[in-house]
């Protein structure tokens, strides 16, 4: 599927850029109005991230968060700051259909795999940021991409699988494209779907054409997060939809 993001700070829709607080831009004062386009356009999923949460738990805006969750019928995968049961528990108990942990389960595989056994894969999604190095290897940041660790995917998923939990949902994004509308690294997600077919990846950073949308829909990618392109009108929900769902792009339609 095709899942608008709305990025959240102070209450107001913004975008940073390649994660720096101090580089942002204001799209909205309230997001719900967006959302609730996003909801009338059709989409099956709201992918929202709490930067102040990101930035200190203490401050998760739980309450705009329970107010856009009961003011849609869209469901919500919500991230930020994840890093505790209680964090999880709380956020599905006001009724967002899917939490995102990233930072948390990266350094600690264990209590990944123990959150998976406890709300099953399909209430998780893990949230994966890459950078790629030289020679291949796909590093995974944490604390938005303000550190590196030192497991890269293969390894980490690797270490899931050894503690007995498989996880349903990736969000990966390759760190050099997101906000940059640059395009998305299609060779990326192609290898990832082909190593990994039993996971349902979601691609994140740099979508900025409709062009975009077809080459991941090609790669085989189970969904596509749409963040700046819509929010600057590179192209309406719509129009991607119809191409997700198969409609040949000008391009296509020219070949």
């Amino acid at each position: 599927m095709l899942i608008p993001a709305l990025d959240l700070l102070g209450g107001e829709v913004v975008r940073l850029y390649q994660g720096d607080f101090a580089q942002k831009t204001v799209f909205a004062p309230d997001p719900l109005p967006l959302a609730l386009a996003y909801q009338a356009a059709g989409a099956g999923l709201l992918h929202l991230v709490d930067l102040d949460g990101a930035r200190d738990p203490a401050r998760r805006q739980l309450t705009l968060l329970s107010r856009l969750g009961h003011g849609l019928t869209l469901p919500l995968q919500v991230g930020g700051g994840i890093r505790t049961t209680d964090d999880i528990a709380r956020l599905l108990d006001s009724g967002v259909a899917r939490v995102v942990v990233g930072s948390a389960a990266i350094a600690d595989p264990a209590q990944a795999a123990a959150w998976l056994r406890e709300f099953g894969p399909e209430r998780l999604t893990l949230a994966l940021d890459l950078r790629l190095e030289a020679g291949g290897r796909r590093t995974l940041l944490t604390h938005g991409w303000q550190a590196g660790s030192e497991r890269s995917l293969d390894s980490f998923l690797a270490e899931l699988a050894g503690l007995g939990a498989q996880p349903r949902h990736i969000l990966c994004t390759d760190i050099s494209r997101d906000g940059t509308l640059s395009g998305p690294n299609t060779a990326l997600y192609t290898a990832l779907v082909s190593e990994y077919p039993q996971l349902r990846w979601q691609a994140s950073g740099g979508v900025s054409s409709l062009d975009d949308i077809a080459a991941l829909r090609r790669a085989g990618v189970a969904g596509v997060i749409l963040g700046k392109a819509l929010l600057t009108g590179q192209f309406t929900l719509p129009q991607a939809q119809a191409v997700w769902e198969g409609t040949p792009t000008p391009q296509e339609a020219q070949t």
